[in-house]
């Protein structure tokens, strides 16, 4: 069946032989199967019968007339699906064309398009440029240059407005074209800086960078510092005089542009060569760093935490400032901020009311006896200042946002827990016990009372600053075996005694505990273990006539907080034996 089917499809034209849709008469479809119908039947027919008749014998048929007419009827209706689906096929065909010779012509008059754009502003710029060369050869290409005719007076009177106008507008371009075509709008171009990748070396020299360049500035305000307070009698006074009578005959700001001046000169001259030092405090000199190839590894890395220390100190202050300075004008602090108000009200009222001369006049002395006068009293005299330093007071006691969190917080507690601080404390003492021996009680170790820790009296109580301790080990020297060589435990500083408390001590033992009396320690001084570690080490060593060898409380995390309230409470017990005491 395949086979004839085959012979059928071939039989008949080529796909490319048929006409195209837009082409081809409009007839019908039922004319159109019933021509393909009619012209392919006979040779149908005898094809079937030569194929249906017996081999035997030529003529003799083997099947009857109808089953022949049905096959032929069947065949007939595959003609028609093949020539249905030809027909489909062709439609797709033209309608895929149609769609290619769109989508061609509109890519083409796109670039019709951009093509048009550009030769407009081709055009355009030409223009401009003929325009502007036709400015520029006006004088030349004037009238007034060629022989002249003899024209009637108006005529002539028009051509010489023409050319004064021409050559006037040349004039000005040829003056001033180049500075209008720089007011030409053109969009601003948004550049990204790119950002650098963290370097201990770039750190390292952008912080050394930075201080190069305050460096100017810190010594101007070292300067100002020392006038101020009078550090030479001479210097300072001789400043005052020239600056107050400047500014009693009104000529403070024309001297202060004369100092500005006299220092670039300086400056220039300075820059040439010339040695000049016009300064009231001496400048300090730099260290010298060695070369980086001796620096050890620890020596490294210590210098990278020194940067990085200074870093975290300098954002500090910049940050300290700038949050004062806005909790200033958002109200945090209101009486603070109620002053800068009230000031800032009385000001402008002087400034509309006493006239410009007079006004400046009080401020260039105010200025003058604020700078010279009061300031210097109120560095001798801290008291004075805050009770009177109006300034210095606002300035110390506007608050940061740390601060800010600190009271919120201080705040909150005390309101979770009124009744503690007032009603609860009186109930819950136990009779007999009064007030005093309650609050002694709170200074409490981990094995009990601290006083009987350390076998002392019951006043003994650590000080404020070490209420709970500092986390160390002791290291002792003068022993050989490693269990009394190191101890961990907590050490404390009383009025008069020096406490560690080792925490593998029994509860009722205190023979690993350690008490040092003040006045016994012979010296003391911050302490590296390890030398290997980078930093200053993180321990302190106090020597007594009972050890050979001095006492090492090592592994301090706040070493420098433990070492300047023993240091301060050992001079003060010390200075204090020493006046009742003079033979000592």
């Amino acid at each position: 069946m395949l086979k004839r089917l085959d012979k059928i499809r071939f039989r008949g034209q080529r796909t490319d032989v048929f006409l195209d849709l837009g082409d081809s008469p409009n007839t019908s479809d039922t004319e159109c199967s019933e021509e393909i119908l009619m012209k392919p039947r006979p040779s149908l027919e005898m094809k079937d019968t030569e194929e249906l008749q017996d081999p035997a014998g030529p003529g003799t048929l083997t099947m009857p007339a109808a089953a022949i007419h049905d096959y032929q009827r069947a065949e007939t209706d595959r003609l028609n699906d093949l020539k249905g689906h030809l027909e489909i096929a062709l439609l797709e065909k033209h309608f895929l064309q149609e769609e290619l010779r769109k989508l061609r012509e509109e890519t083409n008059i796109d670039t019709l398009k951009q093509d048009l754009e550009k030769e407009r502003s081709k055009r355009l710029d030409l223009e401009q440029k003929l325009n502007l060369d036709a400015l520029k050869m006006g004088p030349e290409d004037s009238p007034s240059q060629r022989p002249r005719e003899t024209p009637p007076t108006a005529n002539g009177t028009d051509k010489q407005k023409e050319t004064m106008y021409s050559w006037l507008q040349a004039w000005l371009y040829n003056q001033f074209g180049a500075y209008i075509g720089d007011f030409r709008f053109q969009p601003e171009e948004n550049t990204v800086e790119p950002e650098e990748s963290l370097s201990a070396k770039r750190l390292t020299e952008n912080m050394r960078r930075l201080k190069r360049g305050a460096k100017p500035v810190i010594n101007f305000k070292r300067n100002l510092f020392a006038l101020s307070s009078w550090q030479s009698v001479y210097t300072s006074a001789f400043a005052f005089i020239i600056y107050m009578n400047a500014a009693w005959h009104g000529w403070a700001i024309p001297m202060f542009i004369f100092l500005a001046i006299l220092r670039l000169s300086l400056n220039y001259l300075i820059s040439r060569g010339w040695r000049i030092q016009w300064s009231i405090v001496p400048g300090d000199s730099e260290p010298v760093e060695p070369p980086k190839e001796d620096r050890t590894v620890s020596e490294k890395f210590q210098l990278v935490l020194d940067v990085a220390q200074k870093a975290q100190n300098l954002f500090g202050k910049m940050a300290d400032v700038l949050e004062k300075i806005k909790n200033l004008f958002m109200w945090v602090h209101p009486e603070i901020t109620r002053k800068l108000y009230v000031g800032l009200w009385v000001a402008f009222i002087c400034s509309c009311l006493i006239p410009y001369k007079l006004m400046g006049f009080m401020i260039g002395l105010y200025a003058g006896i604020k700078f010279f006068l009061i300031d210097f009293m109120f560095r001798s005299c801290p008291k004075l200042r805050d009770k009177y330093d109006t300034p210095h007071i606002i300035w110390t006691s506007l608050p940061t946002d740390p601060q800010l969190k600190e009271r919120g917080g201080a705040t909150l507690s005390r309101r979770i827990n009124p009744t503690v601080a007032h009603g609860s404390l009186g109930t819950a003492l136990p009779c007999g016990i009064s007030l005093e021996e309650q609050t002694g009680r709170a200074y409490n170790t981990k094995k009990g009372a601290f006083h009987e820790v350390f076998n002392l009296s019951g006043d003994e109580r650590p000080l404020a600053v070490c209420e709970n301790g500092w986390r160390c080990c002791l290291i002792n020297r003068d022993r050989k075996s490693p269990t009394d060589y190191i101890r961990n435990g907590v050490l404390f500083v009383t009025e008069n005694y020096l406490c560690f408390e080792s925490s593998s001590c029994r509860s009722n033992s205190s023979k690993k505990n350690k008490v040092i009396k003040l006045i016994d320690i012979t010296d003391i001084q911050k302490y590296k273990v390890l030398s290997v570690l980078p930093g200053s080490g993180m321990g302190i060593s106090i020597a007594t006539p009972s050890t050979q060898k001095p006492l090492v409380f090592g592994a301090m995390i706040h070493r420098d907080e433990a070492f300047e309230a023993i240091f301060t409470q050992y001079t003060k017990k010390v200075t204090m034996t020493t006046a009742t005491n003079p033979e000592i």
